[in-house]
């Protein structure tokens, strides 16, 4: 059988995250901001950036859900085992 295990992050451990995203896109996008290079190479890097993003966003979401998959799979493995355990009867005679 399969352990699979609930662990679940804290508020606190949330907000730190989710402060910390905010302050590294806010850095980021000021550092390319106040570039000293011409627009369109600014507007290149922002678009590079933002592309970034979003892609750290995809990936986190394909994990999360291969994780979960493979939760609910040995969840349902299990179940089978559990009932095929409860409905076994070791003293039983076979009957031919």
């Amino acid at each position: 059988m399969t352990q699979t295990s609930n662990l679940k992050s804290t508020a606190a451990y949330q907000v730190q995250a989710a402060i910390s995203f905010g302050a590294a896109m806010l850095f980021v996008g000021a550092g390319v901001a106040y570039l000293p290079i011409d627009r369109w190479m600014r507007a290149f890097l922002a678009l590079g950036f933002l592309y970034l993003v979003s892609s750290c966003f995809t990936l986190a979401k394909v994990v999360r859900d291969a994780q979960e998959s493979s939760a609910v799979l040995s969840r349902v493995d299990q179940a089978r085992l559990e009932k095929l355990l409860a409905e076994h009867d070791p003293y039983a005679v076979p009957t031919l």
